[in-house]
């Protein structure tokens, strides 16, 4: 398992053209990004600049249809590829997998012919940079606790609320607005999803938020304040949207998983590549004992990590993923990877303390794995559901 992506001819998830594509990915990061994490980071946000960059070389419109200038992909893997090549060069993309692999898919199942006309070819080119505005101050992971407000007016809809937490909020043009367009007995009803364009009267952004960690993905709090939504920009059915979240609630999840056991992969080699040149009392660091058993443990545990990933993503592909697999490998996926970063920076010492060293960030970084797009406590309850554990 190569964190170079030598690893790829070694698993039979991919085929030679994810290979080829991998190759590709790799080259423009390491010319285009890596370099510039840095400034990234003190920027609080990747400039569109990199996203247009990335539109050219086919990166920000992977599923897009052909005719909207995407890549006319009908499946996941070459999206996975983008994830996992950001993670081995230790790059950052910001918000472009929430663009790419949450919002996206919306648009590419919901939108109407119109609507696709209007957004798709500027998402494709990184014109258009999109997120999705679900969580509020009082509702996380409870979607149906929703209190952000969409009435009707005239032929058009009203929008009242606040959002937080949103990734890519401080640059995107056009956000997925979850919101509450009816009261119903059971909440998970009455759920509209609008998209608002940034350049509607009554939108503002927050300040960005400042993070533990993901200091170069911009995230930011929303508000809305008696926004004009016309009926061309509700996405789907209104009401319907609870159903419509649950459904690409298992794609979230696997590109969350995906990120993590790449991420893992990397901090591995990262830190193997240390111990081999880092002396202490006169030897090199990767001859103790205590070394090698710590490295060997995680990397037997990142190649079960890997299988199960790689399971998913085939389950995924062949359209059999369901939620509770896809909460089992976030699960199991995000906390290995905090494991992980962990005993690797106990490696590095010192250093490994410092922002400068890559495993640092890394570290912070993956702290907020087991809580974004549901929390390690909300997937354990939805394996839970599976082993009928209550009494009839």
């Amino acid at each position: 398992m190569s964190a170079m992506g030598t690893g790829y001819a070694e698993r039979d998830v991919y085929g030679g053209d994810h290979t080829d594509f991998a190759g590709s990915v790799a080259g423009f990061l390491r010319q285009e990004v890596t370099p510039r994490v840095a400034e990234f980071e003190r920027a609080g946000m990747v400039p569109r600049e990199i996203y247009r960059a990335a539109g050219r070389l086919g990166l920000v419109g992977l599923q897009i249809p052909e005719e909207f200038g995407g890549g006319g992909q009908q499946g996941f893997l070459f999206n996975c590829v983008v994830t996992e090549q950001v993670a081995y060069q230790r790059a950052t993309m910001g918000s472009l997998r929430v663009h790419t692999d949450v919002v996206t898919p919306y648009l590419l199942t919901l939108a109407t012919p119109g609507q696709r006309r209007r957004w798709l070819p500027g998402m494709a080119a990184g014109d258009l940079m999109t997120s999705i505005a679900m969580t509020e101050p009082g509702a996380g992971s409870d979607l149906a606790g929703i209190g952000t407000s969409l009435r009707r007016r005239r032929g058009d809809w009203v929008l009242n609320g606040s959002k937080t937490f949103i990734t890519g909020g401080a640059q995107s043009d056009l956000i997925l607005v979850v919101a509450r367009s009816e009261e119903a007995a059971d909440r998970r009803h009455g759920l509209t999803l609008a998209v608002v364009e940034a350049t509607m009267p009554g939108f503002t952004r927050g300040a960005p938020l400042e993070k533990l960690g993901l200091r170069a993905q911009d995230t930011t709090e929303l508000f809305f304040d008696d926004i004009t939504v016309p009926a061309e920009n509700i996405l789907g059915e209104p009401g319907q949207a609870f159903g419509y979240l649950s459904a690409h609630l298992a794609q979230e999840r696997l590109s969350i998983a995906v990120n993590s056991q790449a991420q893992a992969v990397a901090a591995l080699e990262l830190t193997c590549a240390y111990v081999r040149e880092r002396r202490v009392f006169g030897s090199v660091l990767g001859g103790f004992q205590n070394t090698k058993f710590v490295l060997a443990e995680l990397a037997t545990q990142i190649g079960a990590g890997q299988a199960l990933v790689d399971r998913a993503m085939r389950r995924h592909e062949a359209g059999r993923l369901t939620p509770a697999e896809a909460a089992q490998v976030k699960l199991f996926c995000t906390e290995l990877h905090g494991r992980v970063v962990d005993a690797c920076l106990q490696l590095h010492g010192g250093y490994g303390y410092t922002w400068e060293q890559d495993i640092c960030r890394m570290y912070a970084d993956a702290r907020v794995a087991r809580i974004y797009g549901g929390t390690s406590e909300v997937m354990k309850a939805i394996v839970a559901r599976t082993l009928d554990l209550a009494p009839r």
